[in-house]
């Protein structure tokens, strides 16, 4: 099995996790301070395993130059945007529907690639990629009372609209991610997958936690006196999540964005297993329906 498969997995899995945590947090803090958790406490750890890479194993550091600075700032900012819209959708009535969209996102991101760069994606791949934000979609409706018509004539609302906007940007910032990673890759001896993905992370994630400790410190401070008083969990949200983007910078660099995220839809069925065994919720026949098409669309990318 191709190693990029094995990291999906094993991100997706860490960013349930992080997410857990992180819904413990929102009790504590408000959505910009748990935001700023995973980013803020992240740093340290992201500079680890950098270190360890580099005096530890003795791997080269890459060189940036101008093409490796303009996607990963395009990138940081890319995810900044669609977290801050994908979150907007909670203050609206029907919110579920915007976040069904905004999980289009491997969709987005394969025209993305294709229109940017001319990468190309074979037919059973585009529609493993199609069954699987089929399912995510169908997740994200299931306890609402919306029908088959009313679902698409929801594509023009205002909720949709952010949704599909917030799929956009995570989609730009993979595909971003992906480029500087690879901006790196002719200033080293040798292809370095890991050695790529752990500079790009670093970077990205020290843009990402001064860009919103600026607008903290600008706008809201008391936010950030909680977010320091958090430190015990916020330490563990930041080790899971530096971890899980780790993983997915170094699949994203081995494999094609959209090809990765349609993949890391797996992320639902860790998420339902926690919310049936830690959070004690019931599920019901759409949602169930979802997850089967999630791992259709799974499996059907392992056999392509």
């Amino acid at each position: 099995m191709p190693a990029w498969i094995l990291i999906t997995f094993a991100s997706a899995f860490l960013q349930n996790l992080r997410s857990v945590l992180q819904k413990h947090l929102k009790g504590r803090m408000g959505t910009t301070g748990a935001t700023f958790v995973r980013f803020g406490y992240g740093v340290p750890f992201a500079l680890v395993y950098l270190a360890v890479l580099h005096y530890g194993l003795g791997r080269p550091l890459p060189v940036p130059d101008g093409a490796f600075a303009f996607w990963a700032v395009i990138g940081a900012f890319a995810q900044i945007s669609a977290t801050f819209l994908l979150v907007h959708l909670f203050s609206f009535r029907n919110f579920a529907v915007g976040t069904a969209y905004s999980r289009t996102e491997p969709a987005q991101a394969a025209l993305i690639a294709l229109v940017l760069f001319g990468e190309t994606i074979t037919v059973p791949t585009l529609m493993a990629i199609l069954v699987s934000v089929l399912g995510v979609m169908l997740i994200s409706v299931a306890r609402t009372t919306l029908t088959l018509s009313a679902l698409f004539t929801s594509v023009v609302s205002r909720t949709a609209l952010i949704g599909l906007l917030s799929g956009l940007f995570f989609g730009i910032s993979g595909i971003a991610y992906r480029s500087a990673s690879l901006a790196l890759e002719p200033s080293l001896p040798a292809p370095d997958s890991v050695m790529q993905a752990s500079y790009t992370l670093v970077v990205v994630i020290l843009v990402q936690t001064f860009a919103m400790l600026f607008w903290m410190l600008w706008r809201d401070r008391a936010e950030l006196r909680r977010v320091g008083s958090a430190w015990k969990i916020g330490i563990l949200v930041g080790f899971v999540g530096a971890t899980a983007s780790f993983g997915w910078f170094t699949a994203m660099t081995l494999q094609q964005v959209a090809v990765v995220k349609a993949l890391a839809q797996v992320e639902m069925l860790f998420t339902f297993a926690s919310s049936v065994f830690f959070f004690k919720e019931w599920i019901n026949r759409l949602e169930v329906a979802g997850c089967v098409l999630i791992v259709a669309g799974v499996l059907l990318l392992l056999v392509v």
